[in-house]
């Protein structure tokens, strides 16, 4: 039997390529072309109706190659304001109708007269919208709830934007990652800009400190598009245990007047973990146990400056529903105030955070129990 081979079964099993696959970057030159061409090939040695609807070389002699084979459609020529332009031919490739097009540089600005569309992310839609699968790429500087702070932080304008909401429509999000230093020396050997170009790249925008932002703001966004991805499957899944991917806190709210300090030292636990937090508080379905409103808007003011998100949860008994909750949003550690019942009442009608830590440890979840201090209770 070959090793190789896939049965039927299995494959079944395994998720089709996506409509929309993007390649995301933090610069230009950490190779999301060459990816999106890897990618073409692939696709093309499997048998797949593949066109580059839209490749940019750069001149590039690696791009270049990678490209050889690929059945190209040919690009619209337009004349505007005295000089002359090459832009995708959104028509051309509609007529052609191929199963997945090449599409490069998602957050470019077309040619006014072009064709029907301002951006190119808007002929991708079409694209989409027609049936037809596309690979694109695109770097992170061009998101348009990124692109302000790295203005800020380059000193660069950044003219050509994309919707963020365009961006999260791809099936398949993939970061292309390049160390500063790579990137760098890349840029150095004229292997991103024209060699004339290269000492002003170097100490302006290609900056090591730069770079380095370019690429936290990059990877931070992909891997929140992930979590959010293993948060809808975990919901789907319901795990009787928590899958440790992340840290993530989550403070147990009342309207006690101590409750404040529970929710600010939980704040300085997650920050010191650079972590989510998340603050709970259980309202009860009896209508004879209503809160102090008061109190509780002034945690959930208090809650969004330290960052934290506010949930409410209805339900009579406290302890199983924060457990619930924490094992549906894969929290990791449970941070509470300690009891205000007297001994009579912990021995009568039970302790709530010797019933939490019971449940919490069946779940795998870690409990923090946070003293009240008298100054918190006055």
């Amino acid at each position: 039997m070959d090793p190789l081979a896939v049965s039927d079964e299995a494959e079944s099993t395994v998720a089709p390529a996506g409509r929309f696959r993007l390649y995301l970057g933090a610069a230009a030159g950490v190779g999301k072309t060459c990816a999106m061409l890897d990618e073409g090939q692939r696709r093309r040695q499997r048998g797949t109706d593949i066109v580059a609807a839209f490749v940019e070389t750069h001149g590039r002699p690696r791009t270049q190659e990678l490209a050889a084979g690929l059945e190209v459609v040919p690009r619209k020529v337009v004349e505007y304001r005295g000089s002359t332009f090459e832009e995708m031919d959104l028509e051309a490739v509609l007529a052609r109708k191929p199963e997945v097009a090449l599409v490069d540089e998602l957050a470019h600005t077309n040619v006014p007269g072009s064709g029907p569309h301002e951006k190119r992310w808007q002929d991708v839609m079409t694209l989409l919208e027609a049936g037809i699968s596309v690979v694109s790429t695109v770097n992170i500087q061009h998101l348009e709830s990124l692109a302000d702070a790295v203005e800020r932080i380059t000193g660069v304008a950044v003219r050509e934007r994309v919707p963020d909401w365009v961006v999260r429509e791809a099936d398949q999000l993939e970061l292309i990652d390049s160390s500063p230093e790579q990137l760098r020396r890349r840029m150095v050997h004229g292997n991103i800009y024209p060699r004339e170009k290269v000492p002003e790249a170097l100490s302006h925008f290609f900056r090591p400190e730069n770079l380095t932002a370019l690429r936290e703001l990059a990877l931070r966004f992909v891997a929140d598009e992930t979590e959010d991805e293993l948060l809808e499957y975990l919901a789907q899944l319901q795990p009787k245990e928590v899958w440790e991917t992340t840290e993530r806190f989550m403070a147990a709210v009342s309207d006690a007047e101590w409750t404040e300090g529970v929710l600010r030292r939980a704040a300085r636990m997650a920050a010191r973990s650079k972590a989510d937090l998340l603050a709970v508080h259980v309202r009860a379905s009896d209508s004879m146990r209503q809160p102090d409103e008061k109190a509780l808007a002034h945690l959930r003011s208090l809650a969004a400056d330290l960052g934290a998100r506010w949930f409410e949860v209805k339900a009579d008994e406290s302890t199983q529903a924060l457990v619930n909750f924490a094992r549906s949003h894969q929290v990791t550690q449970i941070v509470l105030g300690s009891s205000r019942r007297s001994r009579w009442e912990e021995l009568t009608r039970g302790s709530i955070v010797t019933r939490l830590l019971r449940a919490a440890a069946e779940s795998g979840l870690d409990v923090h129990i946070i003293a009240r201090r008298e100054r918190e209770m006055e």
